[in-house]
C-alpha cells in the first residue's frame, strides 16, 4: 500500500504540482510538488519511534496492522481533494497534511514487515523469505506504475492533467483494505508477551545503539537514492528531458520494475548461499562504477535504448534490494530490533530517498548537465560500499547467535 502510493505520487507529481502549486515556471510547480513528496518522508523518522515501539512492545503485528489503516485514508484523500483553483492556498495545505500522515506510516512498514519475515524464517533461508518484504513493496510500485500507464493510455492527455491523475489515488484504497485484512489475520509467533525479557523503553535503549543506526544509514544511502531516483522520477526525467510521452516512459518503467520484481527472491536465496557482503558489494560497487553510463542510456532518444539503461539499474537494485533486509535484522539487537533499524533505516530514506527527487530537478537546472543526477548516485554508492565492507559476515549465524558474538571475532 505505502509503496503503491508514493510511486504513484512521483508518476504525476507534474500534474499534482500544477493543480496544488500553480506557478509561471513549471519546473518551480515540479519542485514544490517534489517538495511535498520530501515532506512525507521526513515523517518517517517519527514513524519509525512510534511504530518501532509498538513493534518492540506489542508484537510486529500490531505495528504493521496499524501502519496500514493510517495509510490507507490519506491516500484516498489526496485523490479527492480540491484543487488551488478552487479553494486556495487551502489545498496546498490539505495536500501537505495527507502526505505527513503517509510519512508516518512508512516509518514503521517496510523495517518491520522485514524483520517480521526474517524472524519467522527457517535458519539458512532469512535471506530468501526477507527478500519478500522488498518483493510486497516492488508489487506495490509496480502496480502503481502499471495503473498509472493504463490510465494514461486510455485517457488522452487533457483528461489526465484533469482529473485521470486522481484515479490511482482513489483506487488504492482498495489495496489499503487487502492489506489490513491480510494483516489482522496473520499469526505471529514468538510476540513479545512470549518472550523471556523485553526493554522496558525501546525508544530510550535504542539511543544506546547510535553506532548501528549509522551503519544503517550509510548502508541503505545507495538504495534510498537509487530507488526513488531509477524508479520514481525517472518518469519524469523521461518526460521532461527526454521529451518522451507520458505513457512510454511509464511502459518503460513498468517493464524494469517487473524485471526487479523477479530478481528479488533469487538474490535473497543467492546471499543464504554466497553471504550478504559478496552480492553487497556487486550491488555498491555496480552502482558506482555503472551509474553514469546507465544515466546516459536513458538520456537517449531510443526507448529500447532506454529501457536497457533502466533494466541495468533493476539488475543492481535487485543485488541491494534482496539481500538487505536479511542484512538490515541481523545488525540489531533483537530487544530493540524494531525501534533501531526503523530508525536507522527510515533517516537515511527521510534525509536521502525523499529529497532526491527534488534535488535531482534541482541539479539539472543548476547545472544544465542532464546527466548530473548520475553523480548524486555515485556518491550514494560509494558511502555504502565503505558501509558493506566494514560490516561482519552472519549469513551462517543464528539470530540469538549473533547478538552473542563479538563484533571482533568475526
Amino acid at each position: 500500500m505505502e509503496w503503491y502510493d508514493f510511486s504513484v505520487y512521483g508518476y504525476f507529481a507534474t500534474s499534482i504540482g500544477r493543480h496544488f502549486f500553480p506557478a509561471q515556471d513549471a519546473v518551480s510547480s515540479l519542485i514544490a510538488a517534489f517538495g511535498v513528496f520530501a515532506a512525507g518522508f521526513l515523517m518517517r523518522p517519527l514513524g519509525s519511534l512510534l511504530f518501532g515501539h509498538i513493534g518492540d512492545r506489542m508484537g510486529r503485528k500490531a505495528a504493521l496492522t496499524a501502519s496500514v489503516a493510517l495509510m490507507a485514508i490519506p491516500t484516498f484523500l489526496i485523490g479527492a481533494l480540491p484543487s488551488y483553483q478552487q479553494i486556495g492556498v487551502t489545498a496546498s495545505v490539505l495536500l501537505v497534511l495527507m502526505r505527513l500522515l503517509q510519512g508516518l506510516s512508512v516509518g514503521g512498514e517496510y523495517t518491520i514487515s522485514s524483520i517480521f519475515l526474517v524472524e519467522q524464517s527457517a535458519a539458512g533461508h532469512r535471506g530468501f523469505f526477507g527478500s519478500f518484504a522488498e518483493v510486497g513493496a516492488c508489487s506495490g510500485v509496480l502496480l502503481g506504475s502499471a495503473l498509472s500507464a493504463l490510465v494514461t493510455t486510455v485517457l488522452d492527455r487533457a483528461m489526465v492533467e484533469s482529473w485521470g491523475w486522481r484515479v490511482p489515488f482513489l483506487i488504492g484504497v482498495a489495496v489499503g483494505i487487502v492489506g489490513l485484512y491480510i494483516r489482522r489475520h496473520v499469526i505471529e509467533e514468538n510476540a513479545p508477551q512470549g518472550r523471556q525479557s523485553k526493554t522496558a523503553s525501546p525508544i530510550r535503549d535504542a539511543f544506546t545503539e547510535w553506532r548501528t543506526i549509522l551503519r544503517l544509514i550509510g548502508l541503505g544511502a545507495v538504495g534510498a537514492v537509487g530507488f526513488y531516483m531509477s524508479f520514481v522520477y525517472v518518469t519524469t526525467y523521461l518526460r521532461q528531458i527526454d521529451h518522451i510521452a507520458q505513457s512510454t516512459a511509464l511502459d518503460i518503467n513498468t517493464s524494469s520494475m517487473a524485471v526487479l520484481l523477479l530478481l528479488l527472491a533469487p538474490v535473497g536465496a543467492l546471499s543464504d548461499r554466497c553471504g550478504r557482503k559478496p552480492v553487497l558489494l556487486i550491488a555498491t560497487g555496480g552502482m558506482l562504477l555503472m551509474a553514469w553510463p546507465l544515466f546516459w542510456m536513458l538520456h537517449h532518444n531510443t526507448p529500447f535504448v532506454i529501457l536497457l539503461g533502466q533494466i541495468g539499474f533493476a539488475v543492481l537494485s535487485a543485488c541491494f534490494w534482496g539481500t538487505i533486509p536479511a542484512t538490515m535484522v541481523e545488525l540489531v539487537p533483537e530487544r530493540v530490533r524494531c525501534t533501531v533499524l526503523s530508525l536507522g533505516y527510515n533517516t537515511g530514506m527521510a534525509i536521502l530517498g525523499g529529497l532526491t527527487p527534488m534535488v535531482a530537478v534541482y541539479t539539472i537546472k543548476r547545472s544544465q548537465y542532464d546527466l548530473s543526477p548520475a553523480f548524486l548516485l555515485m556518491v550514494a554508492a560509494a558511502v555504502s560500499f565503505i558501509v558493506v565492507t566494514t560490516l561482519r559476515e552472519t549469513y551462517k549465524m543464528s539470530l540469538p547467535g549473533i547478538a552473542a558474538t563479538p563484533v571482533e571475532a568475526t
